[in-house]
């Protein structure tokens, strides 16, 4: 099986040097960057399957890079984990708004680093699969079809793809602007209620076999897919 392959954004030697050194223990393979622009150059030629940012990069900051990647659709399949020294919540909000699968704060054990580039990939692959269920909802990607208790669900193409997206994300909040760009497109400019329509007519279409409650409403922050009780 081929390594997968991990992109250190870093500026620190030190702390880049011990992460490459444990990931590399670890089976995987490791690119090295100090700057978000030594990191778009190596992007320009290298696919690496997660990306490790810290925060506070000389050149831009790890936040804006991640934006930028989560913007462009070459990168739509590539991972990311922010690394920082910045541990207060809405830090972390901001980290995962800007499209960061994972937030690690600084110092971290390279056990636990480990475990969660494992768990992010592990979603990764979980994501590709054909077939997405919750329980008695079933997606088919494949087959381009949603059914509850195994009868079919007409949905339009706009939820199915709200629809998909959520599922291959669950318990994730996402905001009407994230969902905008990942499920629209980041060039479709449309108004960010637009989303609460589609989310009505999804809700609407999966309460025939009560899988409405599976589209929950985060107050002032989104939606998620959830199959807790919210």
């Amino acid at each position: 099986m081929t390594a997968k392959k991990i992109l250190v954004v870093e500026d620190e030697q030190a702390i880049r040097e011990m992460i490459a050194f444990h990931l590399v223990r670890a089976g995987y393979e490791v690119l090295e960057a100090e700057t978000c622009g030594a990191a778009r150059a190596l992007l320009a030629d290298e696919q690496p399957d997660l990306a490790l940012i810290d925060w506070m990069l000389p050149d831009m900051s790890g936040l804006e890079l991640t934006r930028m990647l989560k913007r462009d659709e070459t990168y739509e399949d590539l991972s990311i984990i922010m690394l920082t020294a910045r541990a207060e919540e809405r830090d972390k909000i901001s980290g995962l708004d800007g499209g960061a699968d994972d937030y690690i704060t600084k110092p971290f054990s390279p056990r636990e680093l480990v475990a969660r580039i494992q768990a992010v990939l592990r979603r990764r692959v979980n994501a590709s699969d054909e077939r997405l269920s919750a329980g008695a909802l079933e997606l088919d990607s494949a087959g381009h079809r949603v059914s509850a208790s195994g009868r079919e669900i007409k949905l339009g193409p706009t939820e199915y793809r709200l629809l998909e997206f959520l599922m291959t994300h669950p318990e994730r909040v996402y905001s009407r602007a994230q969902l905008l760009d990942r499920v629209w497109g980041a060039n479709v400019y449309v108004e960010e209620r637009t989303v609460d329509v589609h989310v009505r007519r999804l809700r609407k279409a999966l309460a025939v076999e009560d899988a409405d409650r599976l589209i929950q409403t985060v107050r002032g922050a989104g939606y998620r897919f959830s199959t807790k009780v919210a």
